[in-house]
Formats: structure tokens, C-alpha cells, sequence
């Protein structure tokens, strides 16, 4: 007899599919192996003790601050913990339950039905100005037409152009400056077969820009205001196009200086909830949305949000994720930009393995390459 730990991490599917399981235990077993952690706030110390008790009874638990059996106070912040196999008891048990525990039941339902990306794309970051951050990634005309081959032949499957900074501390350009910094590569592209190699994306707020990289052959608007604007919304719709609905607190000038909330991943997913119900009202179907990562974030958002992905995912879109050189990983290792690539690689693999289905960056081969990689580890 030989007895092996395995990791938490392994595909479970996959030990027992090899190990000669039937199709229904296959089912049971995986369920059990498949733990979640959910965090309940203001739950009614009485639907608290109700969930509790339910949780014991069948091998799950919820965590309870002190004094919740006596009802010390009438709300409190809990922690359930359990398989899949608890949650789809306990999902379908406190739907006749009161004190708030009837929307408990129907999260866990959403949970249930929430599955991660099988696969992450990778998109290629080309910028038409000369005062981005990571000067490696500012191209004119012909040097952008060739870096875009070569990042598809790398395995880029999405391209994004743009011709304004959103560093921290930038400022706004005109449109007319915009559209004269991304009109070479545009016009270029619209005459070359790369269009039709893979996803052309705008990043840009401007209803113009967008329209005029629409009209010849993109198809994504990359808006890093989140469709605040309405005749943005308006020129998405027409193209029938994809927007990247994107979260940021400020404006790039001074988004950095005293980022603020109350519980950042609520108020970012009540922002999306929020632009998602505007962009179906102007008839915009294709969505991705992007938490920001670095627009009006301390390192300690960021990091949440990035460990925390699998929350978003419950909105049942896309989530993309660009933190490719950013200062987060400076605030981390003291690093220059020219040496953020193995801080990056950190990032987006975190990212890819807790929900992320496409990632933002400067750097195709080295990415594609460690998403290889990472998948060929989860075995």
C-alpha cells in the first residue's frame, strides 16, 4: 500500500475519472472536493443561528462573531464554509427560511451556477502616444503594424490601440489630438490582412475615436470611464461592437491621491451592475468588464481585487484584468518599469487562476508561454 497527499489544487475530475469511478459517484465526489468560502454581511443574528445549525447538520459551518446565539446584535457579519455538495443543500434548505435567509439560498444558487473561464486570451497593449508609462509599448505607423504581427504570432488574440495616457497623473488630450495619434495605425490596419487575424480593440472614451476605429474594422471599444458617456453608448450599439466596461475612481490626474471606499468589492460590482443595466438599455449585448486595476486603487485594493476575482464572475461576463508593469508591483519589490515583467507575470497568473478571461499586457510571448504553462500544472 502507497499513500500519497495531493494538492487542494488538482483537477479532482480528472484522479477520480482515472481511478475507474462511475459517472454518478464522479458527480457526488467531485462536489464534496470542491470547497467555497462565502462572506455574508448584515445577516440577522436570528437567520445567522438558523444557517448555522442548518451548516452543522450537514458537515458545513458558518463562522459567527461572539454573542450571536444570544442576539447580541441584530445583524452580524458571517463566513460559510462548505462543498459544493453543502452549498446546493443549504441553497435549496433556506429558501423557506425567513430573516433574510430566502436571498442567501438564491446567492448560492448564482455561486453554483458560476464557473470560471477555461481558458485566458491574452491582449497586446499598443500605444499611439509618446508619454505612456511603459515607453516599450509606444509604436508609430509601420514599427506598430510590424509589433502587432509579431505579437500575433506570439498568440495575441486581441489587439488594443490606443493614443491617450491613463497613467497616473496624465491629462486629457483633445479628440482631434486623439484621432491624429491613432489614425496612422488605424489606416493602416484597415488595409492589411492582420484585421482578420485576430480582435481589434479602441481604447478610448471619445464617441469619435471609436467610431472612426469602428468604421474600419474593430470591433471592441476598451473604455476606461465605463460607458459613462451616452453617445458612447450610442456608437457601440451601432457597430453591434463589444465594450470593455471598465471601473475607476477619479480621472487619471489625481485618481492615485486618496483612493477611498467603504467595501471596494461591493461598490465595484454595484457600478457594474449599474452600467451593465445602461449598456442593454442602449442595446449593447457584447460586454467585458475590467475592475481597474490601478485607476483610483491603493496596493491593498488591488490585491484584494485580484484574489478575489471569482466575485465578479457572478455578473456572467468576461472579466479582464491589466496590471502589466504597473506600480502596484513597484509598492511590492521597489522596481523600475523596465523590471516589472516577472512582478507581472505574478499578477496575471493569480488573475487567469481566479476567473480572468483575458489579460492586458506588454509582454505576448512571456505571457502566452506561462499560461501554457499554468494549465499544463493543473493536472
Amino acid at each position: 500500500m502507497r499513500v500519497k497527499q495531493l494538492s487542494i489544487n488538482i483537477n479532482v475530475r480528472e484522479y477520480l475519472r482515472a481511478i475507474g469511478v462511475d459517472a454518478g459517484g464522479l458527480n457526488i465526489m467531485s462536489a464534496k472536493a470542491q470547497l467555497y468560502i462565502v462572506s455574508i454581511k448584515g445577516l440577522k443574528s436570528a437567520g445567522a443561528n438558523v444557517l448555522k445549525q442548518d451548516a452543522l447538520s450537514i458537515g458545513a459551518d458558518l463562522a459567527v462573531p461572539k454573542g450571536t446565539v444570544q442576539s447580541l446584535k441584530d445583524e452580524v457579519d458571517c463566513l460559510l464554509i462548505g462543498s459544493k455538495k453543502h452549498f446546493r443543500i443549504l441553497a435549496h434548505k433556506e429558501l423557506t427560511q425567513p430573516y433574510g435567509l430566502k436571498e442567501v439560498a438564491h446567492q448560492l444558487q448564482i455561486i453554483l451556477k458560476t464557473e470560471k473561464p477555461k481558458e485566458c486570451q491574452v491582449m497586446g497593449i499598443i500605444n499611439a502616444n509618446d508619454d505612456s508609462f511603459f515607453e516599450g509599448s509606444r509604436f508609430k505607423a509601420e514599427d506598430a503594424l510590424l509589433k502587432i504581427e509579431k505579437m500575433i504570432t506570439e498568440g495575441a488574440t486581441i489587439i488594443d490601440i490606443g493614443g491617450v495616457s491613463s497613467r497616473p497623473g496624465s491629462k486629457e488630450v483633445s479628440v482631434q489630438e486623439e484621432l491624429e495619434r491613432i489614425t496612422p495605425i488605424v489606416d493602416l490596419l484597415a488595409g492589411s490582412s492582420l484585421l482578420t487575424q485576430a480582435q481589434f480593440s479602441i481604447d478610448t472614451y471619445q464617441p469619435l475615436v471609436a467610431r472612426y476605429a469602428l468604421e474600419r474594422g474593430f470591433h471592441i471599444v476598451n473604455d476606461i470611464r465605463g460607458l459613462e458617456s451616452d453617445a458612447l453608448c450610442k456608437v457601440v450599439a451601432e457597430f453591434n461592437a463589444t465594450v470593455i466596461i471598465m471601473h475607476m475612481q477619479g480621472r487619471p490626474d489625481s485618481m492615485q491621491d486618496t483612493p477611498i471606499y467603504d467595501d471596494i468589492m461591493d461598490e465595484i460590482y454595484a457600478f457594474f451592475q449599474e452600467r451593465i443595466v445602461k449598456a442593454h438599455a442602449y442595446g449593447i449585448k457584447n460586454i467585458i468588464l475590467d475592475v481597474g486595476i490601478g485607476f483610483g486603487k491603493s496596493l491593498d485594493d488591488n490585491l484584494l481585487l485580484i484574489n478575489h476575482l471569482e466575485h465578479f464572475l457572478r455578473l456572467r461576463k468576461q472579466i479582464l484584468i491589466g496590471a502589466s508593469r504597473k506600480s502596484m508591483i513597484e509598492k511590492i519589490d521597489a522596481s523600475e518599469v523596465s523590471d516589472r515583467l516577472g512582478g507581472t507575470l505574478a499578477v496575471h497568473l493569480a488573475a487567469a487562476k481566479n476567473g480572468a478571461a483575458i489579460i492586458r499586457v506588454h509582454d505576448v510571448q512571456e505571457h502566452v508561454q506561462a499560461l501554457k504553462v499554468q494549465k499544463a500544472l493543473q493536472i
